[in-house]
């Protein structure tokens, strides 16, 4: 197989990888390389890649174990594989606003994959933030206070945006919706590089363990403006046949909602991931 070609698309994270055809078997070298691509930059892309359910499942399942995404259906038959769709007559997308996928659940996801079938001529970017600056960033002393609590994750918080699971309890079903509950570091140590990095997100984050929501707000509100500064971003622009592959466990994403009239179909496959620490 070609060398892959690696090229940072950004100060802060993201690189474009060229040189590999997706659809077909990869070798353990173009595995690793693409695996360490991811680790060095966060979120890597992809583009010109056409395939079917059948060979992004085993792209997939070389860098993690698909799962379930959960509160949404798969497509028939994979049902590890979800299908995101905003309509040109609707006005919000899916998880439209800064987070990290489900860190409601007790086990996150260690990463992401979003393969873009149809896209609108304009708009619809994705913003990424990375979370080993943001921690990296703090003062010492307030690193020191955040390297000791426990932050309070919530499925149901909706007072500061539409998610995707927002729009599935509101959609007019009578079946129950479950909210999940978590506990995790808010400052969790990465698996795999040993790096530190700042795991709180607005769009799932309540309150630190043994705090009041009025007692955390001060801070979290300080880590939300904080971990999104524009020097730890990098902005992504989608054409059909392109796929991102972020790592959920330091990195943030946030799709911009800026496309209204116009049609956009994504599937994402999550990998399983482990439990902070």
């Amino acid at each position: 197989m070609p060398e892959l070609a690696i090229s940072p698309i950004a100060g802060a994270l993201g690189a474009e990888i060229s040189g590999v055809d997706l659809s077909r078997s990869l070798d353990l070298q173009s595995v690793a390389a693409i695996r360490q691509a991811l680790l060095d930059h966060l979120v890597i892309f992809f583009h010109d890649q056409q395939f079917g359910p059948d060979s992004y499942m085993r792209f997939a399942s070389h860098f993690g174990t698909p799962i379930k995404y959960p509160l949404v259906n798969g497509i028939e038959g994979y049902p590890e594989i979800t299908e995101v769709v905003k309509l040109a007559n609707e006005r919000v997308n899916f998880g439209g606003i800064w987070h990290a996928d489900t860190t409601y659940l007790e086990v996150p996801p260690m990463g992401t994959m979003l393969h873009a079938l149809e896209v609108p001529d304009r708009g619809g970017d994705t913003l990424f933030a990375n979370q080993y600056l943001a921690y990296e960033a703090l003062s010492e002393p307030l690193r020191n206070i955040l390297d000791k609590l426990t932050i309070i994750n919530s499925s149901s918080k909706a007072d500061v945006s539409k998610t995707r699971e927002d729009v599935i309890r509101n959609s007019g079903s009578d079946a129950p919706v479950l909210d999940h509950l978590s506990e995790h570091p808010a400052v969790r140590t990465h698996p795999e590089t040993g790096r530190k990095c700042l795991f709180v997100n607005v769009a799932h984050s309540s309150h630190f363990k043994g705090w009041t929501e009025a007692e955390s707000a001060p801070i979290l509100g300080y880590l939300f403006e904080h971990q999104i500064r524009p020097e730890f971003t990098c902005r992504f622009r989608w054409r059909a046949g392109s796929l991102a592959f972020w790592d959920n466990r330091a990195a943030q994403h946030n799709p911009v909602n800026d496309y209204h009239g116009l049609r956009r179909v994504m599937r994402r496959i999550t990998l399983a991931g482990e439990k902070p620490f």
